[in-house]
């Protein structure tokens, strides 16, 4: 049986977050762009996705407009507001603190 890949409570929020830190991307490449840069560890199915998206959206964090993907066809594309900006530093730094704590308690090195 592969190792669980399931996500901490929260933590799609942040991967979507940091995805879109360079600038705007469609739901589809922002699934992509996880799994691609995670190794393809973790792929974030339509059913995780697009809720994320909203409630993201809902909270301010981000914003979304039509426009074309890459093949030309229309698409929902999002971005970080100021405060979706400044949301991903209070997330990043809450993970760094977790993160740390977590590995503490499994006896692993901690990174700097």
């Amino acid at each position: 049986m592969p190792p669980s890949t399931d996500l901490l409570q929260g933590t799609l929020d942040l991967l979507i977050l940091q995805t879109l830190a360079p600038g705007p991307m469609h739901g589809w490449a922002v699934a992509q762009r996880i799994q691609q840069v995670s190794r393809h560890v973790l792929q974030i199915g339509q059913g995780s996705l697009y809720p994320a998206l909203h409630r993201l959206e809902y909270k301010g964090w981000i914003r979304s407009g039509w426009g074309a993907s890459e093949n030309n066809r229309r698409a929902r594309f999002y971005s970080l507001t100021r405060a979706g900006k400044r949301r991903l530093e209070t997330e990043l730094e809450t993970w760094d603190r977790l993160s740390s704590a977590i590995a503490l308690v499994l006896g692993r090195e901690v990174q700097a």
